[in-house]
């Protein structure tokens, strides 16, 4: 189904679709040039993001400080970590995520990496709202972005997995990136129960909808606190096979303007294995969150 939205002042209207992608979730959102898209436009799109977790901007053409200007509509942005910043991007707001190599240096971070499912920057106390993702290139084949709907994860969860986690709480792991790979600084984990990381409660209330979601944010030295460790591992495990079913799922496959914009809060997300031969170049704006409750 197709929604028509209409958005303007008394001196200009500007009129968007927005079609749901999949099942799971997922919107497209039409014929809208984000670097023009004023108040009322912003409070649709927002009002959109908050329905279907996921939104999708293509032919976009943005500055990096049209993408930057964009993205503060939804809130307080977070700078890209100094280490990371690079002739990739050049907005200080704004994370080259690339695999792309010019002279021998990187030009971007996480590279190939990102391949498992998480939601970002779990590990810690106050993880961010959401982000925004522009695509510069893309490589021919793979590189794909999927997401995973939290809210339905929880809504379909087995009733004796949903009565047994509630009030239960997530150590999450700070040790490890995204691609699991140890941050620099750290130590290997040889017990998950005294790594170090934030404790998130597993079933959380999202503070603008007021729905439940699953928060599980990634599987790597995850630990339920106050339970024996083998009885962690075992629910851990039964929670991310239900978590991460197809049915939950949708992959985008990105073409050079598209953006994707999501919702941390509600949804966890993973990029497709590519061949790092090929060019992968990402703007990443980041939006500052809270503590999860």
């Amino acid at each position: 189904m197709q929604q028509q939205t209409e958005s303007g002042t008394t001196r200009s209207k500007a009129k968007f679709e927005v079609v749901p992608i999949s099942s799971a979730l997922g919107a497209e959102i039409r014929g809208i040039d984000l670097s023009r898209a004023d108040a009322a436009a912003v409070k649709a799109i927002r009002d959109a993001w908050l329905e279907h977790v996921v939104l999708l901007f293509r032919d976009q053409d943005l500055s990096d400080d049209a993408l930057a200007d964009f993205s503060r509509n939804f809130g307080e942005l977070d700078l890209a970590p100094p280490m990371e910043t690079s002739q990739g991007a050049t907005h200080p707001e704004i994370l080259a995520v690339s695999n792309v190599k010019e002279g021998g240096k990187a030009i971007g971070t996480l590279g190939d990496g990102e391949a498992i499912w998480h939601s970002d920057m779990n590990y810690m106390e106050a993880p961010p709202t959401g982000s925004l993702l522009y695509s510069l290139e893309v490589p021919p084949a793979g590189g794909d972005t999927g997401f995973c709907n939290m809210y339905k994860a929880l809504d379909t969860l087995p009733a004796d997995i949903r009565r047994r986690i509630d009030g239960l709480s997530i150590k999450h792991d700070s040790s490890t990136n995204s691609g699991g790979y140890l941050r620099q600084g750290s130590k290997p984990v040889d017990d998950v129960r005294t790594c170090p990381g934030a404790v998130h409660p597993m079933v959380c209330t999202h503070p603008e909808t007021g729905r439940k979601s699953l928060f599980i944010g990634r599987r790597r030295h995850a630990y339920i606190m106050g339970l024996p460790l083998a009885e962690s591992e075992k629910l851990l495990d039964a929670i991310w096979a239900h978590a991460t079913r197809k049915e939950l799922t949708w992959h985008h496959r990105w073409r050079v303007g598209d953006v994707l914009m999501w919702d941390n809060r509600c949804a966890m997300h993973r990029r497709d294995s590519f061949d790092p031969a090929t060019r992968r170049l990402m703007h990443r704006t980041q939006i500052k969150g809270g503590k999860p409750s």
